[in-house]
């Protein structure tokens, strides 16, 4: 018995201790961006906000393309575009729809809505799908490209959009006025919270109201380049044919799961200049921002989080490298995006230590003996107050900022929801690794998309749980 429990106070000892320390560390870097945040909304104080109604007028006239890659897409492509071509406030725009020759139901969805409006113009490519959204993205761009020439039109900015997407009626205008003085613009995501499943789905809503509102604030504060979201953001052509042009023709990237991600970081490289818009609206508290439902079931969002983790810590850092010598910002934030992996493992192995260390102290109690491990290593005492601290940082920060999204209900889901997060992540690091090796060994990349839903928008129904929650300051 005595042997046994010897082995069992060291592996507990053993494991927390390194649990503790990896914790600590990646606390310590989430608590530096908390305290870039804070500084920075102090030195801000009470300057002007950017609005609608404080927009500058465009400088320049130009069409506005917006791209939409669809594959197996039959369920949602109709209600987007129909809403897309209802909501927007623009005088010249075209949506071009990508999609497959052996998607035969998406075809069929596009058509009934292109029939009924010529801004729609759907675009089918030469190969079966899937491939990947870039390749699909390629086969609209060169479609725009042989519009431009032939009717001797000159697009002024291309928008990505998925297809799942509720957009918001200013947004071209946003768009329209930005183009002007930056390259790339970039609007906030605000993602549904389904009300058949408020923990899954929620919790993209918890970590885009906080991504969205202070991670990428500070990121391009810093300099740092800025990755795309894929949908809500607006690009200059002429850089993406700069960037077409060094590929030998297509601007995004057919062979990445990410290509957002790391068009974004590219575009950046290249020297354009990028802003992430938080443009507030004549209502109260709102800003412009693209809307959706991500996967309400743990199998979607894993399989969501593992083509995440695949592409930005994993192969995203073979095909990305590291930023310029002495762009320390970008480095940081680039360990930062690639991070995910490393503390997954951290996180597993502190969900094995803390019950372990809890069944020796028990163990040692019910004999009566002391837990000489227990006083003898304070350090692991002070690392589990240390990290117990900044836990309580993060999970208030979470529910500020969800609070501010989506209000204090919200907020208070978002504990649980946390755990939720965890665990996909959990699930999903050792899928990404399979995944990865197999890439490495070759495998081509699929477009391996989750299902979507599309909100019920009629004025009887609500548009699902919190869909137009106003998004604070």
């Amino acid at each position: 018995m005595a042997e046994s429990l010897w082995m069992i106070d060291a592996f507990a000892r053993e494991t927390l201790l390194f649990a503790s320390v990896g914790l600590f560390i990646g606390g310590v870097d989430d608590l530096l961006v908390d305290l870039l945040f804070l500084g920075q909304r102090l030195r801000q104080g009470r300057r002007r906000r950017l609005s609608i109604a404080t927009l500058p007028p465009p400088r320049s006239t130009g069409r506005i393309a917006v791209f939409v890659a669809a594959w197996d897409e039959a369920a949602v492509i109709g209600g987007m575009l129909s809403t897309a071509l209802d909501r927007y406030d623009h005088d010249d725009y075209r949506i071009y729809v990508g999609v497959y020759p052996n998607d035969r139901e998406t075809i069929d969805a596009v058509v009934a809505v292109a029939e009924r409006d010529a801004r729609v113009r759907m675009v089918i490519g030469r190969r079966d799908g899937p491939t990947t959204k870039a390749d699909c993205l390629n086969t609209v761009w060169h479609a725009m490209r042989r519009d431009d020439a032939r009717e001797a039109v000159a697009t002024k900015a291309i928008v990505l959009h998925d297809a799942e997407d509720v957009v918001h009626a200013q947004e071209l205008r946003v768009f329209d006025s930005l183009i002007d003085q930056y390259e790339v613009v970039q609007l906030p995501v605000l993602p549904l919270v389904h009300r058949g499943s408020r923990l899954v789905s929620g919790h993209y809503a918890d970590e885009f109201a906080e991504s969205h509102a202070k991670q990428i604030v500070v990121r391009t504060a810093l300099g740092a380049g800025m990755p795309l979201a894929g949908t809500g953001c607006a690009i200059a052509p002429d850089v993406l044919a700069m960037i077409a042009q060094a590929r030998g023709g297509d601007p995004f990237d057919a062979s990445s799961l990410t290509e957002d991600y790391e068009l974004g970081l590219r575009l950046a490289e290249l020297g354009a200049r990028g802003i992430f818009a938080r443009v507030a609206t004549a209502d109260a508290g709102t800003v412009v921002a693209v809307r959706a439902y991500f996967p309400g079931t743990m199998r979607e969002s894993v399989r969501q989080k593992t083509r995440w983790m695949t592409g930005i810590a994993l192969a995203g850092w073979d095909r990305t490298g590291w930023a310029r010598p002495r762009a320390f910002a970008d480095h940081w934030m680039r360990m930062r995006d690639r991070r995910a992996p490393l503390a997954v493992v951290v996180l597993a192995v502190a969900y094995v230590a803390m019950p372990l260390w809890a069944m020796s102290l028990v163990i040692h109690w019910l004999i009566g003996e002391p837990a000489s491990h227990a006083s003898a290593y304070p350090t692991a005492f002070w690392l589990f107050v240390a990290n117990a601290a900044l836990l309580g940082w993060r999970l208030a920060l979470r529910m500020l900022f969800t609070g501010r999204s989506y209000g204090f209900r919200e907020a208070l889901w978002s504990l649980p929801r946390f755990v939720v997060g965890n665990l996909v992540s959990l699930i999903a690091a050792p899928n990404a690794v399979l995944r990865y090796i197999g890439m490495l060994r070759g495998a081509a990349p699929v477009w391996d998309k989750t299902r979507h839903e599309f909100p019920d928008l009629s004025p009887a129904t609500p548009p699902g749980l919190e869909c137009e929650a106003a998004e604070r300051g």
